[in-house]
């Protein structure tokens, strides 16, 4: 066997975590604390190299060789080892990521499509524990039960695994092996995480007629739950209890089929009387059911089952001899639940009659033994609820001071005073009370009509905690961030109790409900902007204008093409109004500072174009370029102006120096570009000191919550505590278990702060037109404004000397040359170099499309040209991890029609089709996409609306956006506001084509070629 060959990523081994971690937001912590190394991998190349992974191969390129010349051959390389927990969080999240930092391969697909069928087995409870003897020792397991479905599954990943999986070894491990492994220890994963902690993690086992459970029994109990799987206690003693777990096992797994006992849970009716004496209480019945394992709805009671002789009919299903079953089923559950001894004596079981200690152990201990042993439990509505337990409420009332307007959520601004109350769920309940029921002495308690799980250990701190607090009212105040903490259950000073609500007055009271936009004090569109603001956006700036009040952050994520941008030049230029006197100065007092704009460079030219078309009275300074003002000749330009405007990049170039100037606020438009919260750009926006944040995007979340978290964090620090106790209350338990009572609760703290509404909702924008036409603003890179500049200079001394045809000829190749430095250099040199990072306009267009994509919606490309074609094709299909169809004029018309049948079948999933001007102008019915982008213009409005028309057309069912992209400060950005002052010409001269370009003077052409400052907004 040759040595080992280091390949050369076998030196980011130390930067491998932070690669992952930087490209795909919400890993960081699951990654912390793992290994890495090196390890030897066996893969095909030619002894010096490996060959390329065929996800980074583009088609044009690929190796020529025959793979009769390649072999294994082995290459040391970094990894990174994962345990079952990462392992499943990986999977899960490169399979959405979609980064441009970071190539997910083939083998993420298969071990993502796994990592689902884990997360769907535990959660139906298709797992069995086990105990398995390893090289440490034994090992507490969870493993999983499959059945006919997810055996048929299984085999499918089997048949597809990319030999990449099997290069640990130069023979390869077995697939199934490999599958099966990887399997069961993400369902080990999920099962020790949910289980961890909490009520349900014991797993009751037969006593055999004694209370107290062996040494080893109770160590593999406890280790099912542990972080670590291993389960102390002697060797022979363990292996005996294998012998025992695997026979349980095997009766477990036996039973197959289309039926199981079920059992349900019923309370006793409520009584006025909730002090009866022990054992005079009514019982709690545990009623016996058949229930049909394909749908859980159907269920049969034992007093049917025993009527039924030989045959039972229910719902088309036929079940025969259902009592033998019934009785089977019986005899597997009384294994795990021995109380059931007791009903198997009778001729007929069909319910055991429980005390209240037994309800309470049933709840607490079979319940979840019994499901996940794959019997079926139906427990009463209010068991598990947070509401249903004793804790506290928190009463404010209303603002009684404000200090330091302004200053921000965590520093006092907004005082209420506020009462602390003992309630039991959404019933209050006084001292006298609460000690009355602690007398009781019981796990469940009715009150009220309602039953509740009871911890009398809670009492006492909670009694304490009441007492505490301080006796005059004047001293029991807290800031509203405090009280919006509290909610989060993230304060520093909480009961140590469940805090069960918050009631509020006033705009708090809306805040905390989510109803703060129907309270708000709309005004019209302010003096001074040009044009009218929608409903919406009149809205959208009261609803700025009230939390910026309040000191708090705010996150507009209204769908795209809603008018984020205008929406915030209105509350400028309201502001603007609001602190000038009647003479036209700033009055005394007035709110100082300008407003800090940092956003994609693709974006920067928009915001100065927009400003100056909506808000021209408000005074806009761009800081961007080489030339940019430094040091304290920036401060004293800041100053001056209203706005600022600059770029991710240069936020974390120029950090030290824009912590330096007395902002208003920030302004983060294409907020998901700080969702990760370790990159660069992400830490200098939150290190950048404003007493407002303001947060724009469409997609507050694209791939996972801790993109969220990331947003809210530089909005209003602290409010959704350390990353940590986020991902473990809210990312693990609703990402990884489903749990919708988790999700709701996120969803409540983070709604008054986030405003999203969706250009298809007829009550939000009832008269947004049925087309709606945009023209995105792009910039040059550095590498375009070379080119073009070098264009230009060669063109006009060319066409100053030509005349007649020749003149007209050299024009027309001028604007053509021109428009292919302005898609990308590589269009323009034709050359086959790299394609990211070289052109605003696939930069813009990747973005454009992420949302596409993110709102499950499809699009149309449009280029004239069929070489820029065929890189978009290539470039969005390894940005965005999607098929993308292209359309020219070379697909014969068979493959043209079967091209646009897949296009338009919801069923596949072809989001995207790039065509050419052309070939997919006419005659084609493309109405599944509702975006229609022109990546470059034609200049003739006849023919960009004829390839609008392929979606915007009959049959059309949602609303089309429409985007034109022009790069600003070029002749793409001079003809177009040549155009649209010049409407009625344009009807009668530019339809006819390009032509009249032409007849343009020298100066004029020269006009119209010329850069401008807004081309570039290089940093």
């Amino acid at each position: 066997m040759p040595p080992p060959r280091p390949h050369p990523f076998s030196a980011a081994g130390p930067h491998l975590i932070e690669s992952v971690t930087g490209a795909v937001p919400g890993l960081h912590g699951a990654l912390q604390g793992l290994d890495g190394g090196t390890r030897v991998i066996w893969m095909p190349g030619k002894g010096h190299a490996p060959i390329s992974s065929p996800e980074l191969i583009r088609a044009e390129v690929a190796p020529r060789s025959s793979a009769s010349k390649l072999k294994l051959w082995p290459f040391e390389v970094a990894v990174l080892e994962l345990n079952g927990s990462a392992g499943l969080d990986l999977a899960l999240a490169l399979s959405s990521a979609g980064s441009p930092d970071l190539r997910a391969g083939a083998s993420v697909s298969s071990f993502s499509v796994l990592a689902g069928l884990a997360l769907e087995m535990a959660a139906a409870g298709r797992v069995l524990p086990a105990l398995r003897a390893g090289p440490s020792g034994h090992e507490a397991r969870w493993e999983a039960l499959l059945n006919g479905r997810d055996d048929a599954r299984v085999q499918a990943i089997i048949g597809s695994l990319p030999p990449v999986c099997r290069a640990l070894s130069v023979g390869g491990d077995p697939p199934e092996a490999i599958v099966h492994h990887a399997l069961d220890a993400m369902i080990d994963a999920v099962c020790r995480d949910s289980l961890s902690g909490s009520r349900s993690a014991a797993i009751r086992m037969p006593r055999g007629g004694s209370d107290e459970l062996p040494d080893t029994l109770e160590s593999w109990l406890a280790a099912l739950s542990a972080p670590s799987s291993l389960v102390e206690g002697d060797r022979d003693e363990l292996t005996s209890l294998e012998r025992v777990i695997d026979e349980w096992r095997a009766d477990a797994t036996s039973r197959e089929g289309p039926w199981r006992l079920c059992l349900r849970l019923r309370e006793p009716p409520a009584t006025e009387d909730d002090e009866a004496p022990s054992g005079q209480e009514p019982p709690w019945r545990l009623e016996f059911l058949l229930q049909a394992t394909d749908d859980l709805s159907l269920v049969i009671a034992a007093e049917d089952v025993w009527r039924a002789g030989d045959q039972l009919q229910r719902a088309s299903r036929s079940l025969g001899a259902p009592h033998q079953l019934f009785l089977a089923e019986l005899g597997r559950a009384v294994r795990i639940y021995p109380d059931l001894e007791e009903a198997l004596r009778q001729p007929a079981p069909t319910e055991l009659l429980l005390s209240l200690d037994g309800a309470h152990r049933f709840l607490t201990g079979a319940a979840p033994s019994l499901e996940a042993a794959g019997f079926g439990v139906l427990l009463p509505s209010w068991w598990g609820r947070p509401q249903a337990r004793l804790g506290v409420r928190l009463k404010t009332s209303a603002t009684t001071s404000t200090r330091g307007a302004g200053s921000g959520l965590l520093n006092q601004n907004g005082i209420t005073a506020f009462d602390w109350e003992a309630a039991l769920g959404d019933q209050q309940i006084d001292q006298s009370e609460l000690l009355r029921l602690a007398k009781l002495k019981a796990p469940l308690v009715n009150v009220r009509g309602q039953w509740m799980e009871f911890r009398p250990a809670e009492v006492d701190r909670l009694v304490r905690f009441l007492g505490a607090q301080p006796k005059s009212r004047t001293d029991r105040t807290m800031s509203i961030g405090e009280v919006l903490q509290v909610a989060a259950g993230v304060g520093s000073d909480l009961p140590g109790v469940p805090v069960l609500g918050i009631s509020a007055e006033g705009q708090l009271g809306s805040l905390l409900r989510g109803e703060l936009e129907s309270s708000l004090e709309v005004r019209p569109t302010p003096d001074g902007f040009i044009g009218e603001l929608r409903p919406y956006q009149q809205r959208g700036v009261a609803w700025l204008q009230m939390l910026e009040r309040m000191g708090l952050g705010a996150c507009l994520a209204d769908d795209m093409g809603l008018g984020k941008t205008a929406t915030v030049l209105a509350l400028l230029q309201e502001e603007r109004l609001l602190n000038l006197s009647g003479n036209g100065s700033k009055k005394k007092g007035s709110v100082k500072g300008p407003t800090l704009v940092i956003c994609p460079t693709s974006v920067a030219g928009n915001w100065a174009r927009e400003s100056e078309r909506f808000t021209p009275d408000l005074s806009v300074l761009m800081h961007h370029g080489s030339s940019r003002a430094r040091d304290t000749a920036f401060e004293k330009r800041a100053g001056a102006v209203d706005i600022v405007i600059t770029t991710y990049a240069l936020a974390t170039r120029d950090r030290a120096l824009l912590t330096k100037v007395p902002w208003r606020r920030i302004v983060l438009d294409e907020a998901q570009n700080v969702k990760n919260p370790e990159a660069k750009q992400t830490k200098a926006a939150r290190a950048i000191p404003a007493p407002h944040k303001v947060a724009l995007t469409g997609t507050p979340v694209e791939n996972h919550l801790g993109e969220l978290w990331s947003i809210m964090e530089i909005l209003n620090p602290g409010l959704l505590g350390p990353a940590a106790s986020f991902r473990d209350r809210f990312v693990i338990p609703v990402e990884r278990f489903r749990d919708e009572e988790a999700a709701e609760q996120l969803r409540s703290l983070t709604r008054p702060f986030i405003l999203r509404r969706l250009k298809t909702d007829r009550t939000i924008v009832p008269d947004l037109p049925d087309k709606l036409e945009m023209n995105e603003l792009c910039t040059l890179t550095k590498e375009q404004v070379t080119l073009y500049q070098a264009v230009v200079d060669d063109m006009l001394r060319r066409i100053e000397e030509a005349e007649g045809i020749a003149r007209k000829g050299l024009v027309l190749t001028a604007m053509l040359r021109l428009k292919q430095v302005c898609n990308h250099p590589a269009q323009f040199l034709g050359d086959g170099s790299a394609l990211p990072g070289r052109s605003g306009k696939l930069e813009r267009t990747v973005e454009i499309l992420d949302e596409v994509l993110e709102s499950g919606e499809r699009a149309l490309v449009f280029t004239q040209f069929s070489q820029m074609g065929s890189l978009l094709v290539e470039h969005l299909s390894s940005q965005l991890g999607c098929r993308i169809a292209y359309l020219h004029g070379g697909v014969p018309r068979g493959q043209r029609d079967a091209m646009v049948a897949e296009f338009q079948d919801p069923d596949q999933e072809v989001p995207i089709m790039v065509l050419s001007l052309k070939a997919g102008g006419t005659g084609l019915n493309l109405t599944a996409a509702n975006h229609v982008i022109h990546f470059d213009r034609w200049w003739n409005p006849a023919v960009e609306n004829q390839a609008t028309d392929r979606a915007f057309r009959i049959g059309q069912r949602k609303d089309v956006l429409v985007r034109k992209l022009v790069c600003a400060g070029t002749l793409e950005d001079r003809i177009d506001q040549l155009i649209a002052s010049k409407r009625d010409l344009a009807e009668r001269v530019v339809g006819a084509g390009e032509g009249w370009l032409t007849e343009l003077s020298t100066d004029d052409l020269a006009d119209v070629f010329r850069l401008s400052a807004q081309a570039s907004v290089g940093e």
